[in-house]
């Protein structure tokens, strides 16, 4: 596999975007649900995100669980996008979930929805970057509608406390022992400067790092960043492109990016899991799978609810 030196900057959020939005009824999703409608859709789906991966070095996209964050705002205005929230800071590659939709399409026409095709491109995406093989559900609905307020009040800041976090993931069934796996996705990617500023200015938030926060400096040298320039620091330094527990162990070491990386290093509620992580790989791939399967299958769309889109940017023309 080529080396690549641009890590997805968007990875970080990929997980916490996954928040879904709540629908009443038992999720339905099982196992290889395709197997007979359009069972070449798993195989399709893989091929694209690994072709994309090669070509961009890149494989994240953004993820919700029922496909609702990659509707477009409507030109008549019944429709306002949930990218238009300052939660979508940084966020990108929608244009990917087209191409594989598009592919997914040719083989088996309005069959698979664009919520299953996000989370199977991210199990997919989360195994190319070294992490864990995760078995995926499928057998989601697209939501029909945009949930733009409720991205505000669901989805955690950048800067939220860990209090905060926790409090969101627990109000879906997240525990603690999962969250803190989540946050691992912080691992790879970049995060904006817009969004740690303000740890380095005026003054130095005096639980960095010295030396990692004149890095972070040199890396955001103004107090008043743009957000649509390129000024990123990079979550992990070491192995930008792999998710591994090196983030456990860089907040161990203060140099956490966000506020909620370190103060879930120092929070007594979850530095014990912190620092298992930090210490055993393999245990923290085994909580970030479990934690993946826990989130993805929270409550979507599933039977006769919503639809399955033609085109994931749109809802279709009835």
């Amino acid at each position: 596999m080529a080396t690549r030196t641009n890590p997805p900057s968007n990875f970080c959020f990929l997980l916490l975007l996954l928040l879904p939005h709540f629908h009443l009824g038992k999720s339905q999703l099982q196992l290889n649900y395709y197997s007979k409608s359009c069972p070449k859709a798993e195989d399709i789906i893989k091929q694209q995100v690994t072709q994309l991966y090669h070509k961009h070095g890149n494989t994240a996209v953004s993820w919700s669980c029922d496909a609702s964050l990659l509707l477009e705002t409507a030109r008549d205005g019944t429709l306002v996008s949930e990218q238009t929230s300052e939660r979508s800071i940084g966020m990108r590659n929608f244009k990917y979930v087209n191409t594989i939709k598009a592919a997914v399409e040719e083989e088996c026409p309005f069959t698979v929805s664009c919520a299953d095709i996000i989370a199977l491109s991210a199990r997919d995406a989360i195994s190319l970057l070294g992490g864990p093989s995760i078995e995926m559900k499928t057998g989601r609905r697209d939501s029909k509608q945009s949930y733009a307020k409720e991205v505000e009040d669901l989805i955690p800041n950048h800067n939220d406390s860990i209090s905060v976090v926790l409090s969101r993931f627990q109000a879906i069934g997240i525990d603690v022992e999962a969250t803190v796996a989540l946050l691992g996705a912080h691992s790879v990617g970049r995060v904006h400067c817009v969004n740690l500023v303000h740890r380095l200015y005026p003054t130095v938030d005096t639980t960095l790092d010295p030396a990692h926060a004149e890095y972070l400096k040199r890396r955001c040298p103004t107090p008043n960043p743009d957000p649509k320039a390129v000024l990123y620091s990079r979550n992990d330094l070491k192995t930008p492109m792999i998710i591994d527990n090196n983030y456990y162990k860089n907040i161990l070491e203060h140099k956490g990016l966000l506020l909620v990386d370190q103060e879930l290093a120092t929070d007594s509620r979850t530095a014990p899991y912190v620092q298992n992580m930090a210490n055993d790989n393999q245990y923290f791939h085994q909580q970030f799978s479990r934690a993946v399967q826990l989130l993805s299958e929270t409550n979507p769309l599933s039977g006769d609810q919503g639809e399955i889109r033609k085109d994931c940017r749109y809802l279709n023309v009835d």
